[in-house]
């Protein structure tokens, strides 16, 4: 027995050792294109954060990797009050909200519905919404115009959730229904059996499972949502109803730009995407996954 197995773990051994040599050399192969992709994504964003702190005069010099002489924390008092900051974020945080819940009760029960059910159309129903993602913005301009105008919503809110919730729906319910494909159906024939209806499954079982690409979904639609100008620009007129990126306006001038001040305005309009993107990170990652394998 000592004379066969010794060779056995030599070969072990020697296996082990070729198989960790090919994890480093992999490793080494892949850490340059992280470090050049991490600086390439986190670039921009401090290079934002030094432009909110210069005068015009740093700015328009072609400085563009120079840091500040010092320090202009007026530019973002002016920000604040000129770019109606607290105004503008309770709008958007308003529209935001409202579209993203909405957003998510509804894919998720067309979700469920095209996955969950054995019905004639489900693969019809799946297939008008993949088309909707293909529909660009842009023409659809005109048309919505004319129609919030002829029934009498147009300069308000409500112009801006109904096309956010109709643009966002359709790639929503692309990710959750490929989720819920992996359910198990066993877990909803148990709940049938203790005598469960389809709304109680769906609201006790589906969506605690679905968790993961649900917060997916809602970080995706906020993102989209958040920096989102040509509706808000198009269906928007009133200066109390306008929303963050519309502040940037606020800095520009006839005969003059206020750049330190636009600068300080995005860092603060992109804090709380920051904020909650951080808050939410590992659902997010589980939730891009989680429809990968099959449970």
């Amino acid at each position: 027995m000592s004379i066969n197995s010794s060779p056995n773990a030599a070969v072990q051994r020697t296996s082990v050792r070729l198989r960790s040599k090919t994890i480093k050399w992999k490793k080494a192969a892949v850490l340059p294109f992280l470090s050049v992709l991490f600086v390439t994504q986190l670039y921009p964003l401090v290079w934002l954060v030094l432009y909110s702190f210069k005068t015009n005069e740093e700015i328009l010099d072609g400085s563009f990797f120079s840091l500040p002489r010092e320090l202009r924390w007026q530019n973002y008092k002016d920000a604040y009050e000129g770019g109606h900051y607290l105004q503008y974020l309770f709008n958007s945080l308003l529209v935001t909200s409202v579209t993203v819940a909405s957003v998510i009760v509804l894919s998720a029960m067309v979700a469920y519905a095209i996955t969950r059910f054995r019905w004639r159309y489900g693969t019809l129903v799946m297939t008008v919404f993949l088309i909707g993602i293909m529909i660009p913005l842009q023409a659809t301009l005109l048309p919505l115009m004319i129609i919030f105008k002829n029934i009498g919503i147009l300069n308000t809110h409500l112009a801006l959730i109904l096309p956010y919730i109709t643009f966002s729906t359709p790639i929503a319910v692309f990710v959750l229904s490929g989720f819920m494909k992996s359910i198990p159906y066993e877990i909803e024939e148990s709940a049938i059996m203790d005598g469960a209806s389809v709304y109680r499954t769906f609201r006790s079982i589906i969506m605690p499972v679905s968790v993961p690409p649900i917060m997916t979904v809602c970080i995706l639609t906020f993102i989209s949502i958040w920096n989102e100008y040509i509706l808000a620009a198009t269906f928007i007129s009133s200066e109390k109803l306008k929303t963050l990126p519309f502040g940037v306006n606020s800095f520009i001038g006839q005969y003059s730009v206020n750049y330190g001040a636009i600068g300080a305005l995005l860092v603060l309009g992109a804090l709380p995407v920051i904020i909650i993107y951080f808050a939410l990170s590992e659902r997010i990652t589980k939730g891009m996954v989680s429809g990968a394998v099959k449970g």
